[in-house]
């Protein structure tokens, strides 16, 4: 895959990676202390959420040109489990219910994200 089509196909998932994980991120405030716009644009996150796509695309050229197109969404969600689970699972024995609720569904909107940027670079790249 040459460098422009990368570049292409990776601004997709990079624009999906900077807006969908501030959606609801902040899971250490109370309820009461959540800012009133779910939305917090944060530059060191977006940033390290842009490479994060960057290598996720290149994961992603990896796959589809050497192994085909097959078994993509296994891969991804894969892939969405181990970025989205341990560091919450840590945390998860020393936070109260409520808390707990919330790592549960960071992690699971995680998941989707990953999943999402997989069916978007399996379109993308064909």
């Amino acid at each position: 895959m040459t460098f422009g089509r990368l570049i292409v196909i990776w601004l997709p998932v990079a624009a999906l990676f900077c807006l969908a994980p501030p959606v609801g991120y902040r899971w250490d405030l109370t309820p009461e202390q959540q800012p009133p716009l779910p939305f917090h644009p944060n530059r060191w996150e977006c940033g390290w959420r842009l490479a994060e796509a960057g290598v996720l695309t290149l994961l992603a050229s990896l796959w589809f040109d050497s192994l085909g197109s097959g078994g993509w969404g296994l891969l991804f969600v894969l892939v969405g489990l181990l970025v989205a689970f341990p560091r919450r699972l840590v945390m998860w024995r020393h936070v109260d219910a409520l808390r707990r609720r919330h790592l549960m569904m960071h992690a699971l909107a995680d998941l989707a994200r990953y999943v999402v940027a997989g069916a978007l670079l399996s379109s993308l790249s064909q």
